[in-house]
C-alpha cells in the first residue's frame, strides 16, 4: 500500500513523527491521540476499503504503514460481529488504537498476583465502549487489556499505532479460580 492511497496520511505520518521525536512516552502517546482523533473526527483520515474487509473466525491485523526512520507501525484491525481478543500485553511497546469505524469495548486488567513464571491473577480494571474519532492509550506497564466488537451485526475497524512493530505479545488464557496462564503469541497480517 502507498501513502497517497488514503486520505489523509501524509498529515498523520507527519504527527506522529513530530510526536516521536518529543522522546517522554506520556507526552507522545497523548500527542499521536490528540492529532489521531481530529483527523478522525474532522474526516480527515479515511482508511481504505481494502484493508477494512472481516476475516471470518478472527479479527483482522493489516500493516498500513512502517517508519523506516523512526520504528513505529501503523495497523488497521477489522472486528466481524462478536470478535475480539483474549487478555493480551503489547509486549512492552506505547501503543495508541483508536476507533475509525463502529464500536469496540475494551477492558483493562492489571496483574495482582503471580504464581512461578507464567501464571497470573488480574484484577478488572476500566470497561469503556469507545466509538468512532475516540482512542486509548497504553504504556507499559499498564498494556494488559482485552478489546471486543461492541456490536453483533456491525464490523468495527481500529487503527493502532505501535513504538514499533508488533510481531508477538503475550495472551493470557484462563485456567480457573481467577488465574491465567501466558502464553507466547506470534502475530501475523492477513491480506489485504
Amino acid at each position: 500500500m502507498q501513502l497517497q492511497d488514503f486520505k489523509g496520511a501524509e498529515r498523520l505520518i507527519k504527527a506522529v513523527d513530530d510526536a516521536v521525536c518529543c522522546g517522554d512516552p506520556r507526552e507522545l502517546v497523548e500527542r499521536i491521540k490528540k492529532n489521531l482523533c481530529a483527523l478522525i473526527r474532522g474526516n480527515e483520515l479515511v482508511i481504505p476499503e481494502c484493508v477494512c474487509k472481516p476475516v471470518e473466525g478472527h479479527y483482522a491485523r493489516r500493516l498500513l504503514y512502517k517508519s523506516e526512520r523512526y520504528g513505529y507501525s501503523m495497523v488497521v484491525m477489522t472486528w466481524g460481529p462478536g470478535q475480539g481478543t483474549a487478555v493480551h500485553d503489547h509486549a512492552g511497546m506505547w501503543c495508541v488504537e483508536a476507533v475509525c469505524e463502529g464500536s469496540i469495548r475494551v477492558v483493562q486488567y492489571e496483574p495482582v498476583e503471580r504464581r512461578g513464571e507464567d501464571e497470573f491473577r488480574f484484577e478488572q480494571e476500566d470497561s469503556i465502549r469507545a466509538s468512532v474519532g475516540t482512542a486509548g492509550c497504553l504504556i507499559p506497564p499498564h498494556e494488559y487489556h482485552t478489546i471486543h466488537n461492541a456490536s453483533d451485526s456491525e464490523r468495527a475497524v481500529t487503527l493502532h499505532i505501535y513504538g514499533g512493530e508488533m510481531e508477538c505479545c503475550n495472551v493470557f488464557e484462563p485456567i480457573g479460580d481467577g488465574w491465567y496462564r501466558r502464553q507466547r503469541k506470534p502475530l501475523a497480517y492477513d491480506a489485504a
